[in-house]
């Protein structure tokens, strides 16, 4: 049985449609992320599993117990939210005590699970600070401190790191993903970074216009996408139409040229679908004799982007689509802006998917 279960979960905003019958569910100790760009649905999923927005159709069954209409203060749900929500009048110690004071637990108690919590998120020198006297990314340590504090059944955190700058974004999240694991605790997380969910989850849940386009491991979601809504989301991406020449033989025509696609193995002759090749995957040699080789592309390299240990070169490929390699920055010298280059897809590292609906 899931622990977690979001069962055709429907909501709208007058005639906006937040969620079109959302089906999911987590298992005992999982980490999954909700992941989408802004009005996708995602932040209203969360507020429904914590109580604070009414569906207008589904359930949300936890521990095989309907509580769609149990109050927030009775679903044991530790909650993280993007703004750091502490009482600017109390300081940290006693934020972090503030839902176990209302639960009437004794102050001895209070106390030595403030202290252990403390130890865990590695601020027991701020207990006495109050929030004003502490950092962005240490707000955000105490905030969560505070939900865990109650020992909550589900954890959910509504992009706790975008207030934050990109270190401490990349740090606290690190943090997060070990008190989660070290803890055990189910957690449901959202938020519009790619990086950030492919970092900390089990399993992401990439969503658009109310409905989930695709659910599965990091790995599955950015090396195998399920839609071209999600290839082009998650990460970078070439993508192009061609014709399906021999599904036997895995060969498709692009402008005339055939390219081997293993992905279109069993498709029919003539079908149209929409290749992707990340850049990564894209190998290139300088051209050499005016033409490219067969089962090959010729281009001319247009721009670079350094990104570090690799950089990012931009190929014109003059009546196609530019597509995007990405090489180490020590080899990328070899192919200069304007040389001219033979661009080549290795057939296993291309995927195949279906033409959106026009």
């Amino acid at each position: 049985m899931a622990y977690l279960e979001l069962q055709g979960l429907q909501k709208r905003f007058g005639d906006v449609v937040a969620l079109g019958g959302v089906d999911l569910s987590l298992a005992r100790g999982e980490f999954l992320t909700l992941l989408g760009p802004s009005g996708c649905g995602k932040t209203t999923a969360l507020r429904i599993v914590a109580g604070f927005e009414v569906p207008d159709g589904g359930r949300v069954m936890l521990e095989g117990q309907d509580i769609t209409d149990v109050t927030p203060s009775r679903r044991d749900m530790g909650m993280v939210f993007q703004a750091y929500s502490l009482f600017p009048n109390m300081t940290a110690e006693q934020n972090v005590e503030f839902g176990l004071k209302i639960r009437h637990h004794p102050p001895a108690e209070r106390a030595k699970r403030a202290a252990e919590l403390f130890d865990l998120i590695g601020l027991s020198d701020a207990r006495t600070r109050y929030p004003h006297q502490l950092s962005g990314g240490m707000q955000q340590r105490v905030a969560l401190a505070r939900a865990l504090a109650i020992e909550p059944r589900v954890l959910l955190l509504d992009e706790p790191l975008s207030a934050l700058d990109a270190r401490v974004r990349v740090h606290l999240r690190e943090e997060i993903r070990r008190i989660q694991t070290e803890l055990g605790i189910t957690t449901l997380y959202v938020t519009h970074d790619q990086e950030e969910a492919m970092a900390v989850s089990d399993r992401v849940v990439v969503m658009s216009r109310g409905h989930i386009e695709q659910i599965g491991s990091p790995a599955e979601i950015y090396g195998a996408p399920a839609t071209p809504f999600v290839a082009e989301f998650v990460g970078t991406i070439n993508w192009f139409e061609a014709e399906v020449l021999d599904g036997g033989r895995g060969e498709v025509d692009y402008r005339g040229t055939r390219l081997a696609v293993d992905a279109v193995r069993g498709r029919s002759a003539g079908e149209r679908v929409v290749v992707v090749v990340r850049p990564e995957v894209v190998e290139l040699e300088t051209l050499r004799g005016g033409r490219a080789p067969e089962g090959a592309l010729a281009g001319r390299v247009k721009a670079h982007s350094f990104l570090g240990a690799v950089t990012r070169l931009k190929i014109d490929m003059q009546d196609r689509a530019d597509i995007l390699a990405d090489l180490s920055s020590t080899r990328a010298g070899a192919f200069p802006i304007g040389g001219q280059v033979v661009v080549r897809f290795p057939p296993e590292g291309t995927r195949v998917l279906n033409l959106p609906p026009s």
